[in-house]
């Protein structure tokens, strides 16, 4: 079977695909619905599949579609790692937890967020507590999410945060635009003002599942940052944290979004750090696979675009399906080269961790 074939063209062929494949493999499988429906009317879910000893000390966990638009990546790993018959040859001790579609809506509305317009990976703060500032958000806050839109002034804001971004010291434009910020509703990257659907499900899936685990090796998948079609390994806990290390020295490659080795911005609220404190009792050892699709300008005006479409456009337009067709390039190539890089990296990466855990 062509590598090809594990990917899909939509949400719903994602789903068919990822829960056949799961039952075909003989894996448990548990589905959690969410309350808002998809672009066809058609139920939406968070889909997980179970293989190996529940009381396993060692599980590898993977998770697709953290940020929605970004889905068909992982879910195309996901569905080959049970279709290429990977996931039977598990080690000793040892379990696979894939969490298919975390953010479900996003998944099939083709939007980085979620049916709030929340950014999942800066939803997991404390909102007893004052929340993070971004005070870059709030000083380019019209540049970066206009409340009109067009050609013309798209070409304008995309030019002045090109400009900011040469200008200013590295990162710091593009953490004011995707650190997080938790002030506008309608903007980007919006961490929200109470946990998320989402969230809970992540949470409510540790403490039925991973409760017991004395080693956890977590893989998101993401896309958007980077060389097309490379996989940056991004460590959580940043450089020099034990967790941090331990993966290191797994995969000898990682890079760390606050010591400017990443791709990436430093996060507010990102999951995988409140994944691993949720398990306090285990061993974590948790990275972000980022693969790169087009250029950081494209990736930031997909994101900026769509903001302004669902709060203040027509999505049945030539304009908003236009600014969809936009998106889900910038969130995946699809191509048969693009898909082979993503498999490929994600299969190493995987083979490692479960080489590691049960070593």
């Amino acid at each position: 079977m062509s590598v090809t074939e594990y990917f899909s063209s939509d949400y719903a062929e994602a789903r068919e695909k990822f829960t056949g494949a799961a039952r075909a493999a003989g894996a448990e499988l548990e589905r959690f619905i969410n309350p808002e429906k998809g672009p066809k009317g058609e139920e939406l879910s968070t889909d997980i599949a179970w293989l190996g000893p529940r009381d396993a000390d060692n599980v590898l966990v993977t998770m697709s579609a953290t940020h929605g638009a970004e889905g068909f990546c992982g879910s195309g790993v996901q569905v080959g790692w049970f279709r290429s018959g990977r996931a039977a040859r598990l080690p000793a001790n040892t379990a696979l937890l894939q969490i298919h579609a975390i953010n479900p809506y996003g998944f099939a509305w083709l939007r980085r967020t979620n049916e709030d317009n929340v950014d999942l990976n800066r939803n997991f703060v404390d909102f007893d507590h004052p929340l993070p500032v971004n005070e870059g958000y709030v000083k380019y806050q019209d540049i970066i999410c206009p409340k009109e839109w067009s050609d013309e002034i798209a070409e304008q804001t995309s030019a002045e945060i090109d400009r900011l971004i040469d200008e200013l010291p590295p990162l710091v434009m593009q953490g004011a635009v995707s650190s997080g910020q938790y002030v506008d509703s309608n903007g980007v990257f919006y961490g929200g003002t109470r946990p998320t659907w989402s969230r809970k499900t992540i949470e409510a899936i540790i403490d039925s599942y991973l409760s017991n685990a004395k080693r956890v090796a977590i893989i998101d998948y993401h896309t958007g940052l980077g060389p097309r079609g490379y996989g940056e390994r991004i460590g959580d806990g940043g450089a020099g944290t034990p967790a941090w290390e331990r993966a290191q020295d797994w995969w000898g490659d990682l890079t760390s979004a606050d010591d400017g080795s990443s791709t990436s911005a430093p996060l507010h609220g990102t999951n995988l750090n409140a994944m691993a404190a949720r398990m306090p009792g285990a061993d974590v050892t948790a990275i972000a696979l980022e693969y790169g699709t087009r250029p950081l300008h494209d990736v930031l005006l997909a994101v900026r675009s769509d903001a302004w479409l669902h709060a203040y456009g027509d999505l049945d337009s030539h304009q908003g399906r236009a600014i969809k067709a936009f998106v889900r390039d910038a969130f995946y190539q699809d191509a048969d080269d693009w898909k082979q890089m993503i498999w490929s990296r994600g299969i190493d990466t995987q083979e490692i961790a479960l080489a590691r855990l049960a070593g």
